[in-house]
């Protein structure tokens, strides 16, 4: 069969997903699950604006029929802008216009899609074929992943020469080391629901964050951090508190030697003045004795006198 002309081939634009004759999403699970995919892939590799990820998005895959279409749950293309043509939202993805077929295919089993997604159905001639057909054959998409929401069943197929491989997974995790990054499964709580979830880790082993998670984890960090700022703070202050309550004390005890030293010279100049005045009153009674004993009066009469004794009164005389 020939294909069209490219130029002549429609473009996104005409090959929007809305198809007003399809159901809705089967259940939320399959609108959370490929958004927790989106929002947990890190790809050291390619820059934010050099890789697209499509969910419940058509894909149209075959220039010879290109009403014909898949819609997988969820898709990651390498190397293609983030956005169509660098500027607009895509409305669907059309392969023969990205020249890029998705790297890797994720399906969420539903009772009603399982023979399709995984290859129990073939297609007649003329009609399209299954999305096993065209993700193997026609696109050769390297890697196809499958979960089962309600098994919690996670199955890995690597396209080798055309055909899918079944992949070994341990734990219920695969490394892609393409994107030096694993897909595996996750029991933990995401937009309030707890159950398994499909998520991608780190080499570490460490399942990466979404950015609610990132900004709970920076808030809680920053609140650790102020805690521990406080905590110096609070450290710092006692600290200061106690210098000053030291300082205080020493401030204390040098008042009281000051008042104590002051005391002493209170004292010393009671006892100076004390002297002085016992120096004072010996010398006037001296002089008394010397003008008393000029008069002729006697050494016993004068010491009966004054009170003094006669060697302390011949003393005092000798001094003259």
């Amino acid at each position: 069969m020939v294909s069209q002309p490219r130029q002549a081939l429609p473009t996104m634009y005409d090959l929007p997903s809305e198809d007003p004759n399809e159901p809705g999403l089967p259940d939320e699970f399959h609108a959370l699950q490929p958004q927790l995919l989106s929002a947990t892939l890190r790809l050291r590799r390619y820059a934010p604006d050099a890789y697209f990820t499509g969910m419940d998005l058509n894909l149209y895959y075959d220039p010879d029929h290109t009403l014909w279409h898949k819609r997988p749950d969820w898709f990651l293309a390498l190397g293609v802008p983030r956005l169509y043509a660098g500027h607009d939202l895509r409305l669907s993805y059309v392969v023969w216009q990205e020249q890029v077929s998705p790297f890797i295919v994720v399906e969420l089993l539903s009772p009603g899609t399982e023979a399709e997604d995984l290859g129990d159905r073939t297609s007649q001639p003329g009609q399209p074929p299954s999305k096993w057909q065209v993700y193997e054959q026609i696109l050769q998409v390297p890697y196809y992943f499958i979960f089962d929401r309600y098994t919690n069943q996670f199955r890995g197929f690597q396209c080798c020469q055309g055909r899918y491989q079944p992949l070994e997974l341990a734990a219920q995790r695969f490394w892609l080391p393409e994107l030096e990054l694993g897909l595996g499964v996750w029991q933990g709580n995401y937009q309030g629901i707890t159950r398994p979830w499909l998520r991608w880790y780190t080499e570490d082993e460490v399942w990466l964050p979404t950015p609610e998670e990132r900004a709970i984890r920076e808030q809680q960090r920053a609140d650790l951090a102020q805690q521990q700022a406080d905590q110096a703070r609070q450290r710092a202050e006692l600290a200061q508190q106690q210098v000053d309550q030291a300082r205080q004390q020493a401030d204390l005890a040098q008042q009281q030697i000051d008042q104590a030293r002051q005391r002493a010279e209170l004292a010393q100049q009671q006892i100076d003045q004390e002297r002085q005045r016992a120096e004072q009153a010996e010398s006037q009674v001296a002089q008394i004795a010397r003008n008393l004993a000029q008069t002729g009066m006697s050494l016993a009469d004068i010491a009966q006198m004054t009170g003094q004794t006669v060697a302390q009164l011949q003393a005092w005389l000798a001094e003259e």
